[in-house]
């Protein structure tokens, strides 16, 4: 494998992985968002989703200032999957009829169950990117991503402290509560 430099700004592939960085960090915003509008603390299960969109984010941050990678995508497969794992639990804790599910509806369906069809969408998604991406070839991108997208990484970052911090609050040093109803360090 030969490692080559590309030295353009612009890639198509890095086009796609800065858009999938973009939907990653309004996954991660809308969520924390959701939150505290809702007053709705998210359970553990929950949790383990977001650090798996976090993980899947940074795939595609990696993608998009270095270059696309087998190993990048690797990670972002990897992740999605544990991500995937995690909702289609809670998915199937929560298929009896009768029972309500955990937290608001959204468009009809709960988040894990939106995460479910997300993380889905990001594993296919990076099969096919395997399949296609020419510039994988031992590719390294030596021309840093322009304005518009490092504010993208800025603000995936700040969404990974955010949501961190939000769990620290909530659980504190400890195992979360599975029905958490208020934020343990603020009590």
């Amino acid at each position: 494998m030969s490692n080559y430099h590309v030295s353009a700004a612009f890639t198509f592939p890095r086009f796609l992985n800065t858009l999938g960085l973009i939907g990653i960090t309004f996954v991660l915003a809308f969520a924390f968002v959701w939150q505290f509008a809702y007053n709705e603390l998210p359970c553990p299960l929950c949790l383990l989703q977001r650090v798996a969109f976090m993980l899947v984010g940074i795939g595609f941050l990696l993608n998009a200032r270095f270059g696309s990678s087998p190993m990048h995508y690797g990670i972002t497969i990897l992740s999605a999957i544990g991500g995937a794992i995690a909702s289609g639990r809670q998915t199937l804790l929560h298929i009896a009829p009768g029972d309500p599910g955990f937290g608001s509806p959204f468009l009809g369906m709960h988040f894990y169950t939106w995460a479910l069809v997300l993380f889905v969408v990001i594993i296919a998604y990076c099969a096919v990117m395997l399949m296609l991406d020419r510039t994988m070839n031992g590719t390294v991108v030596t021309t840093p991503p322009n304005g518009v997208v490092r504010l993208i990484m800025w603000l995936f970052v700040l969404m990974i402290i955010g949501n961190l911090a939000s769990t620290f609050l909530e659980c504190g040093l400890g195992a979360c509560p599975d029905n958490p109803t208020e934020y343990l360090m603020l009590k």
